[in-house]
């Protein structure tokens, strides 16, 4: 079977990592991923920008930085996941000769 396995920017059961087999072609479950992908670091960004206009206020309480660490964590851990998948994508194949 030729083609490449993607790694999918969400979970299966317990958290185990999702793929799908593709041929280089974008079919209908990658275009799903790849609008999945752009939402996600999207939202990274707005939660980001949130975070440190949060880490200006000097009357912030305990729970607000215990929420806001919870979805920091949350939307890492999906940044990640998509770093991971891209980098998958765009790593060279491996050379024969045994030199990096």
């Amino acid at each position: 079977m030729s083609g490449s396995w993607r790694l999918l920017p969400w979970t299966g059961d317990g958290g185990k990592p999702c793929y799908v087999h593709t041929d280089d072609a974008l079919g209908p479950v990658s275009r799903v991923a790849d609008t999945i992908e752009s939402i996600q670091l999207g939202m990274a960004g707005d939660l980001l920008r949130h975070a440190e206009d949060m880490l200006v206020e000097r009357r912030v309480t305990q729970a607000e930085l215990r929420f806001l660490a919870g979805r920091l964590s949350e939307s890492l851990r999906d940044v990640v996941r998509v770093a991971e998948s891209r980098g998958a994508r765009t790593a060279p194949p491996p050379r024969g000769d045994g030199h990096s």
